[in-house]
């Protein structure tokens, strides 16, 4: 996740308070790491390499956090940035490269992700070269720090790396990062005993640690000065005002050491097991099944989901889990599992949960969100309509007050909604929800961003209709994946793949025996030629086309059909052939009723007449237009026509009249808009 605002806790055991005794939760706080903190600030002041060489950095410097997860590795990375914003007017980023299931993130993800909290429009479907330069372009005249947050490799930050001095990489990671030239890391053990305690404090009082302080430097020994595991310690003590410190060192020393953990990892995990077997038998098993919720982030209509319980129920569970320090509260609404407990969280779920069951709950929560994401949409239609029917039957819980509220919810949890569609489509197992889910959230998008303005987002959920249409071998989903993946490709410039794209469509639509795809596939790869200039193709697909549309009786289909060859026979300089087939495009409108049409059609005919060398009957044909126009009552398609009119009224040396139909045009209009506004607008086929 990207954010420009930095938080002071982090998911992977933030050294922050967690709720107190009374069950309170406090300002979050950040405790100890002095020592770090002073290094990292010399350090941005250090000479580097280029500079000791003669020469100025060419890029950003690189500071490197490392540590095991629980370490509070990101907590001491936001406090840093955080002291250091001041001297950053351009902001603080902060990108997760490695997703709480362990996959890493791949890096056109994590550029576009990055490109859009920068506000740059990144084209759909774009490489990840063209993806990582943008990013290096947009930072390259910024004063900024670039927080990245549990990187795998040297090559996910070198990809994103600043071609900028003046600004800082703060990078977090397990290890070094090997390949990255001029970086010390900062290796990060224990917290200090006094920095320990007065975490441990935050969740005891100060009563509990006051009277018995041997055993609070027990504990934060037991921890191994681990922050995540000293916050599950104080959430148990949380839950039992009565309980001493020392009844804790007594609980976390019977537990054995799990010899399957890393050992810097086995203090977290033995207090993991202090917390988790303090649960009820239920609270359990919703724990572990959080560990399906996509991206770590769970709401209370995802545990509920996940649990079979009540929304109600399952936010209880959750504010519970939070002041035991199991999950942290992000918003209102949402909830994080921490990085550092969800291995463990995995684990427990295979090892205790049937198969079945944990498909079944996986399942109940991709059906929630299904519900949820048709609320979302369905909320947009106007009152009284189908969908606003079937909404006002739903549970409350399940519908928004507002389409306000519903674009809020898809735009905060948008992340979220991805991430699950596409873990749905990797499980494998549950195809057809996962197929819903992926129409339903393209349906979400389009009806509050619009088409284009979600286009980014649209292409990647494309590809996985097209994922799962090719593993059943959906044949008629499949051609509609690639139609509308060849149309974004061909939207953003990148004609040869479109057409690639559409040939595959017209593959699969033939195999599906579907006319509808067929016949769309054929029409567009001959736009596809069109646009990169070969006429001769492209007559001869869209005449494949016509011809099929003919076949059957697509009225309509085929007189556009006829229009676009009547405009490449044009481009090619084939005038009487462009001119019989805007003839026919004119006649097809006629048998329709179609006036409007009818009238841009015989506009066409008028400019290929003009452009052979017959400017009268140009001249009789577009004041033919015109009057149709007028008979249709559509002002704007007349006045641009009469614009037209005016233009060969002066290429035949008729100014006076050319003036009059631009006056014409004028008083149509009023100031409704601009000449070139009236004719882009109106003129389209």
């Amino acid at each position: 996740m990207t954010d420009q605002a930095v938080d002071s806790g982090c998911p992977d055991g933030a050294e922050a308070a967690g709720p107190s005794a009374a069950g309170t939760t406090p300002e979050p706080r950040f405790f100890g790491r002095q020592r770090e903190l002073k290094a990292l600030r010399a350090d941005i002041e250090r000479a580097g390499l280029d500079t000791l060489a003669g020469r100025k950095a060419p890029r950003a410097r690189v500071l490197l956090i490392a540590g095991n997860p629980g370490s509070g590795r990101t907590s001491l990375a936001e406090e840093f940035t955080r002291r250091l914003a001041e001297d950053y007017p351009d902001g603080v980023w902060r990108l997760r490269l490695t997703e709480p299931a362990g996959r890493p993130v791949p890096l056109d993800e994590a550029a576009r992700e990055l490109l859009d909290c920068l506000g740059i429009a990144a084209p759909p479907g774009a490489a990840e070269d063209e993806l990582t330069e943008l990013v290096r372009d947009a930072l390259a005249a910024r004063r900024a720090v670039l927080l990245l947050d549990d990187a795998v490799d040297a090559e996910q930050v070198d990809a994103l790396l600043p071609d900028n001095p003046d600004c800082l990489v703060v990078a977090v990671s397990r290890g070094p990062l090997t390949g990255i030239p001029d970086v010390r890391p900062c290796a990060l053990g224990g917290m200090d005993a006094k920095a320990a305690i007065e975490l441990l404090a935050t969740f005891t009082g100060s009563v509990r640690i006051t009277v018995d302080p041997q055993a609070a430097e027990t504990i934060a020994e037991e921890c191994g000065g681990q922050p995540a595991a000293l916050v599950l310690v104080g959430g148990w003590l949380a839950a039992r005002p009565k309980a001493s410190v020392a009844d804790a060192v007594k609980r976390l020393r019977v537990l054995p050491d799990d010899h399957e953990q890393p050992k810097g990892t086995r203090p977290l995990a033995r207090a993991f097991r202090l917390a988790y077997e303090s649960l009820p038998q239920s609270a359990a098993r919703t724990l572990r099944l959080l560990a399906l919720a996509p991206a770590g982030l769970a709401d209370a209509h995802t545990a509920s989901a996940l649990a079979g319980c009540s929304v109600s129920a399952a936010r209880a569970t959750l504010d519970n889990f939070a002041a035991l320090g199991l999950v942290r509260q992000r918003t209102d609404e949402c909830f994080e599992v921490p990085g550092a407990l969800l291995p463990m969280l995995r684990t427990l779920l295979e090892g205790t949960d049937r198969p079945a069951e944990v498909q079944l709950a996986r399942a109940r929560m991709l059906e929630r969100t299904v519900r949820l994401l048709q609320s979302c949409r369905a909320i947009t239609e106007p009152e009284g309509s189908a969908a606003r029917k079937k909404l006002a039957a739903l549970p409350r819980a399940l519908r928004f007050p507002t389409p306000q509220d519903a674009d809020a919810w898809l735009r905060d949890r948008l992340g979220t909604l991805l991430a699950s569609a596409r873990l749905a489509v990797e499980d494998g197992e549950l195809d057809t929800l996962a197929r819903r889910l992926v129409s339903a959230l393209v349906r979400a998008l389009v009806a509050h961003r619009g088409t284009e303005a979600a286009a980014p987002e649209l292409y990647g959920l494309h590809e996985l209709v097209l994922d799962v249409a090719e593993r059943r071998g959906l044949h008629r989903e499949q051609a509609a994946a690639l139609l509308n993946l060849a149309d974004l490709d061909a939207q953003t410039g990148r004609v040869e793949d479109s057409l690639a794209r559409y040939r595959a469509a017209l593959d699969a639509g033939r195999a599906a025996n579907d006319p509808y795809a067929t016949g769309r596939a054929m029409e567009s790869v001959g736009g596809a030629y069109q646009e990169l200039g070969d006429w001769q193709r492209a007559g001869d697909w869209y005449g494949r086309a016509l011809a099929q549309r003919q076949t059957r009786g697509e009225r309509a289909d085929e007189a556009r059909l006829y229009g676009r060859l009547g405009t490449v026979h044009t481009y090619a300089g084939h005038y009487g052939e462009a001119l019989r087939n805007w003839r026919a495009a004119v006649a097809g409108y006629r048998r329709l009723g179609d006036l409007p049409s009818q009238a841009r059609a015989l506009s066409e005919a008028a400019r290929v007449q003009e452009y052979a060398g017959r400017p009268e009957e140009s001249l009789r044909t577009c004041r033919e237009a015109v009057e149709l126009a007028r008979r249709a009552g559509d002002v704007r398609l007349q006045a641009a026509l009469q614009l037209r009119l005016a233009d060969t009224l002066d290429r035949l040396g008729d100014p006076a009249a050319a003036r009059l139909h631009r006056s014409t045009a004028e008083r149509l209009l009023g100031e409704e808009g601009s000449a070139y506004e009236i004719r882009s607008a109106s003129l389209k086929d």
